[in-house]
């Protein structure tokens, strides 16, 4: 049992780390277009934003899978089921992260702008050497939530039939009929996030230089 749970787990951490990788920088750079004074970047981020937290992530799940059939009849092949979840996670955290980017963002007083450029910054050294190592220590405590729930909500993978933990667990209860598996899995869940929330303490710590 433990076993089939391990692997389970193994694809659960792979769903979780590959949908950070792209989900954090691509949530920068949708925050960066929602505050935008241009209309054709600031009006689709808000319109993208609004899709992805106003709907449920089982639905866009299934929508990402199912839709390149329906809509544009192309075959799926097996491997897509994976590549599908990862896709619509990613864009689905991506819009949440941006949201807390752009808190952390505008939550910096306009006069350390002020002040890089009349040190001779430019836009984008002010940014990234000035602005964003304040904006990471502030917005920790946020993401390490969302960060947090995403760990759980690997489990919605089983939507497309992806074999991570909880489709495991619930199959192997079924199977077996027992409770067991499922323990062990929320077992692991904890212990999952246990670890998470750790290492986000700690770089919290880590940054407190830029309090």
């Amino acid at each position: 049992m433990l076993l089939d749970l391990l692997s389970g787990l193994v694809t659960s951490i792979a769903i979780f780390l590959l949908t950070l990788v792209f989900a954090l920088p691509l949530g920068l750079v949708i925050s960066l277009g929602r505050m935008s004074k241009r209309g054709f970047l600031n009006i689709p981020t808000k319109i993208f934003i609004s899709i992805m937290r106003g709907t449920p992530l089982m639905l866009q799940i299934m929508v990402v899978y199912f839709g390149p059939y329906y809509i544009f009849k192309i075959p799926l092949s097996s491997n897509y089921r994976f590549i599908a979840v990862i896709i619509a996670f990613s864009i689905n955290y991506a819009a949440y992260f941006a949201e807390i980017y752009r808190a952390g963002i505008e939550s910096i007083p306009i006069g350390q702008y002020e002040a890089a450029h009349v040190l001779g910054y430019t836009k984008c050294q002010t940014f990234f050497k000035i602005i964003m190592p304040q904006v990471i220590k502030r917005i920790i405590p946020p993401v390490t939530n969302e960060v947090i729930t995403l760990v759980k909500d690997t489990s919605l993978s089983s939507t497309i039939s992806v074999l991570e933990m909880f489709t495991i667990a619930r199959q192997l209860s079924s199977a077996q009929t027992s409770m067991m598996p499922l323990i062990a899995a929320g077992i692991f869940y904890y212990v999952f996030n246990f670890i998470v929330a750790y290492l986000m303490e700690q770089l919290e710590k880590a940054l407190n230089y830029y309090r």
